[in-house]
């Protein structure tokens, strides 16, 4: 079975000396059991890996429970230490606090339980360290699938990639469209929708939330005010409203938009957003036109590069930490600029015959990045800029 790269960081915490809990977040269907699982088979030390799946919500006294029987079996194997797995932790209420009563407590009576939480909803994972388990634990962040890995798993050429996106459970699936459609929509958009979002905060308009994915997704490339956007969903609200669900939806990485580059910072946030998808099989079930009709339709294609590109460079970011942007003034543009420690890399995407690329010379002109290129067509393949490791850009 494939193992991602954060197999080998997984397992070098393991077997680390007990300091920090070590917390495994990412969107669904990235592999984080799988990998768990994986690196369980390989260890020495006992563990006990359990799920909060079907557990009742206000069932707070469960953590407690299946912590007491993980201390249970430490006494009786008279191991020297064990390994706690917990999934899905953020389905239990209030949650972070009794994880934070029960390793406090370890720690004060030198209990050597090493504890590793999963969990699909970054959101609800976020306020509950935040809030209660500050210095107490550590983060691997495991982002959508990308195109090395699609690539050795399970032999996704490059187009087959920008298309059918990064979901592994889906790609065995797509010599069938409405199938693996069907498989995107209802095993990874709705769960995430349903249980991800909706579940951590109040969304008081659920539905215009789902209407705003579904157009987010179907745009994902272009750039669209938030009152156009009201005006194209059936649902009553406003644009503050409209701007909350889209950052609800960044921090689960599903779709974001993204902000114009500028010198301050008021600029950028006020700025109309460009949609972009995190992965872009949400672009392709969501637009609802298999392959075969988007890739022989340029001007539709170029869409689906730019969105894998996009894609890429948001997941990237994720684990580098650099801020993603994009850039235009009247009728130039730059289709991403990147940015770290006051470093600057701007990115231009050509999936056609190239033309004269105006706005990458004057942004050059304006704000004299670090580094400046086109991907595609004239410029770096998009294979191989899919291959990058972007951090070192700067």
């Amino acid at each position: 079975m494939y193992k991602r790269q954060q197999f080998d960081e997984v397992m070098s915490r393991i077997k680390e000396p007990r300091h920090f809990i070590q917390v495994i977040s990412g969107p669904r269907q990235v592999g984080k059991s799988t990998l768990v699982k994986q690196v369980l088979q390989e260890i020495d030390i006992p563990y006990l890996f359990v799920t909060a799946d079907s557990v009742s919500s206000d069932n707070i006294a469960w953590i407690g429970e299946t912590w007491s029987t993980a201390r249970a079996k430490l006494q009786i194997t008279h191991a020297s230490e064990y390994l706690l797995v917990i999934d899905e932790v953020h389905k239990i209420g209030n949650w972070s606090e009794a994880v934070k009563k029960e390793w406090d407590m370890d720690t004060f009576n030198d209990v050597p339980i090493k504890v590793v939480l999963l969990g699909s909803s970054r959101l609800l994972l976020k306020d509950g360290l935040t809030e209660s388990l500050a210095g107490r634990f550590e983060i691997i962040r495991m982002s959508h699938w990308s195109y090395l890995e699609m690539r050795e798993a399970f032999g996704f050429d490059v187009n087959q990639y920008m298309y059918y996106g990064g979901y592994p459970g889906g790609a065995l699936l797509i010599n069938d469209y409405r199938r693996w459609q069907r498989y995107v929509k209802g095993s990874i958009i709705a769960p995430a929708i349903e249980l991800d979002v909706l579940s951590t905060k109040i969304v008081y308009k659920p539905e215009l939330m789902r209407q705003l994915f579904d157009l987010g997704c179907v745009y994902s490339g272009k750039e669209l005010s938030l009152n156009k956007m009201l005006g194209q969903l059936q649902d009553a609200g406003n644009v503050t409203t409209l701007a909350n669900y889209l950052t609800t939806l960044d921090e689960s990485r599903l779709l974001c938009g993204l902000h114009k580059y500028a010198n301050d910072a008021a600029r950028k946030y006020n700025s109309v957003p460009k949609l972009m998808v995190y992965n872009t099989a949400l672009l392709s079930a969501q637009s609802g036109v298999a392959f075969e009709k988007v890739f022989t339709t340029p001007t539709e294609w170029g869409r689906w590069v730019e969105s894998a590109v996009g894609a890429y460079l948001l997941n990237q970011a994720d684990e580098d930490g650099y801020k993603t942007y994009y850039w235009r003034e009247r009728n130039d543009e730059v289709d991403f600029v990147i940015e770290y420690n006051r470093k600057c890399v701007a990115i231009e995407v050509k999936s056609g015959r190239r033309t004269e690329n105006e706005g990458l010379r004057k942004f050059r002109d304006q704000f004299h990045p670090d580094h400046s290129f086109i991907v595609g067509s004239g410029g770096i393949p998009v294979e191989e800029f899919l291959t990058f490791k972007l951090a070192n850009l700067f």
